[in-house]
C-alpha cells in the first residue's frame, strides 16, 4: 500500500495498524469510522452499540452537539497559549469546575495519569510543608486491584503483574492494603502517611464496589489521622454512577478529587486535580506544570462539560438507566453469569469461565452489534454513554443473554 492511500477493508486497517503500531493493546477487529450518540459505524458500514464509551470518557456520547459547538467556536479563536500567558477560557473553567466539586482550586492537566501524578506530588509536598513529615519519608496508602494509570510511578504500586513486569525499579513510598477493608487501611496509617489514594469504585478491576460504609470509614480514618483523602474519580466521576461523584453515594467529601476522561467530552484529553486552596497552595511557580494543561481548547470543552453536569440531567439519567440495567442483568446470574455489580450506569459482569472467556464473549457480542471489553479474563465492563436510549440498553442486554445461551 502506497503512502497516503487509506485501507479499504477492516482486515486491511487491522493489518496496517498491527504492522506499524506498538502492540500495547489487543483490540477487537472493529475499525470505527463514524459515531454519534451511543452508536458507531465501522469502515464497512456496520453499526455497533458502544457499551464501553471510551472507558467512561464518552459519558455524554459521541459528538455531543453542545460539546462540538464549544470546540468549534474555540477552534476558530485560539487553541494553545501555554501557561506562560493567560487565556480567557482558563479562569471560568476552573472556577466552575471547583464549584461543581465543592472545592476552591484546580490544577488543569491533560491525561488521567498526569492528574494522578499531580495528586501524588501535591500530597507529598503537603505532607512535608503542612503535616510536618520529615523530608523524603512521605508515604501514601493505596488499594489492591487499583488502576490509576501506566506511568512508572503508578505501575510501581499496581498489583497487576501485567502492568508491572519489566518496568522496575519502582518509586518507593506506597503501602498497599486490601480494597474494601477499612480496618487494614487504618492499620496502615503511620506518622509518615500523607494521603490515602483510592478509587471509590475500581473500574479496571471489573467495577468492584466496596462494602457499604467503606468510603465513610476511610474518610473518618483520614480525618482522625490528619492525612489527605484523594479520590481518583477519573472513571467513576462526572455522572457515571448516578451522582456527580461516586463519593457522594456515601456522603463523603474527599480532600482532593482526581478527574479526567469524561472531562474532555470525548473530544480531547482534559484532566484536573480539584482540591481545597490550603492543599493546592503548596504548589508554587515552577514546581509543577504542563505545556498543554489548561489550554484554551481543552478549557472550553471542559467548561461545556461542567455546564452539562450542573443541570443534574445526566446524573439522574444514569441513576434511572442504571436501575434498568441492574434489573435486566440480575436474572442472568446462574445462566452464564456468576455475579453482577452495578453503580449507576456501570456494571461489572463476571462470566462463568467454564462457559467462555471474556474475550470470546466480547467477540461474540461484537458480531451481534454490541461493543464492550473484557478485563481480568472473565469479567466484562458495561459502561454505555449516559445518552443511550432505554430500548437500546435493553437490546444490548438481550444480545448478552443470547451469547450466554449459545445463540
Amino acid at each position: 500500500m502506497g503512502t497516503g492511500l487509506l485501507p479499504r477493508s477492516t482486515a486491511d486497517h487491522v493489518g496496517l495498524a498491527d504492522a506499524v503500531t506498538a502492540h500495547t493493546y489487543a483490540p477487537l477487529p472493529v475499525v470505527v469510522a463514524e459515531a454519534e450518540g451511543a452508536w458507531v459505524t465501522d469502515v464497512e458500514g456496520r453499526r455497533y452499540l458502544d457499551c464501553l464509551a471510551g472507558y467512561s470518557a464518552l459519558n455524554f456520547g459521541h459528538r455531543h452537539p453542545t460539546l462540538l459547538a464549544a470546540a468549534r467556536e474555540q477552534l476558530a479563536r485560539v487553541t494553545l497559549t501555554s501557561r506562560a500567558f493567560g487565556n480567557d477560557r482558563l479562569g471560568p473553567f476552573c472556577r466552575d469546575l471547583a464549584a461543581l466539586a465543592g472545592m476552591d482550586a484546580v490544577v488543569p492537566m491533560n491525561t488521567g495519569a498526569e492528574a494522578v501524578e499531580t495528586a501524588i506530588k501535591v500530597a507529598r509536598r503537603w505532607g512535608y510543608r503542612v503535616r510536618g513529615v520529615p523530608d523524603g519519608r512521605a508515604r501514601i496508602v493505596v488499594a489492591e486491584g487499583n488502576f490509576h494509570g501506566r506511568t512508572t510511578t503508578i505501575v510501581g504500586f499496581s498489583t497487576d503483574p501485567v502492568a508491572r513486569d519489566g518496568f522496575g525499579p519502582f518509586t518507593p513510598g506506597f503501602d498497599v492494603v486490601p480494597f474494601g477493608d477499612a480496618a487494614a487501611l487504618r492499620a496502615a496509617l503511620t506518622p509518615d502517611t500523607v494521603a490515602v489514594l483510592i478509587e471509590p469504585v475500581q473500574g479496571e478491576a471489573g467495577v468492584v464496589v466496596p462494602p457499604p460504609g467503606y468510603l465513610a470509614a476511610v474518610r473518618e480514618a483520614c480525618t482522625a489521622a490528619g492525612v489527605l483523602l484523594v479520590a481518583d474519580e477519573i472513571q467513576s466521576g462526572l455522572g457515571r454512577t448516578g451522582t456527580t461523584f461516586a463519593c457522594e453515594l456515601e456522603g463523603v467529601v474527599p480532600d482532593v478529587y482526581v478527574l479526567g476522561k469524561a472531562l474532555g467530552g470525548g473530544i480531547l484529553p482534559v484532566s484536573a486535580v480539584v482540591a481545597r486552596a490550603d492543599v493546592l497552595d503548596v504548589l508554587t511557580p515552577g514546581s509543577h506544570g504542563s505545556t498543554f494543561g489548561g489550554n484554551p481548547l481543552g478549557a472550553a470543552v471542559g467548561h461545556a462539560v461542567v455546564r452539562l453536569l450542573e443541570t443534574g440531567e445526566y446524573q439522574a439519567r444514569a441513576r434511572r438507566l442504571g436501575e434498568r440495567l441492574a434489573a435486566r442483568l440480575q436474572p442472568l446470574v446462574g445462566r452464564g453469569l456468576r455475579a453482577v455489580r452495578t453503580r449507576g450506569l456501570w456494571a461489572g459482569v463476571d462470566l462463568d469461565p467454564a462457559l467462555m472467556s471474556g474475550r470470546a464473549a466480547c467477540e461474540r457480542l461484537a458480531a451481534r452489534g454490541v461493543l464492550t471489553k473484557e478485563t481480568h479474563g472473565a469479567t466484562l465492563r458495561l459502561a454505555p454513554p449516559l445518552v443511550i436510549e432505554d430500548d437500546d440498553l435493553d437490546w444490548a442486554v438481550d444480545q448478552l443473554a443470547a451469547v450466554l445461551a449459545g445463540a
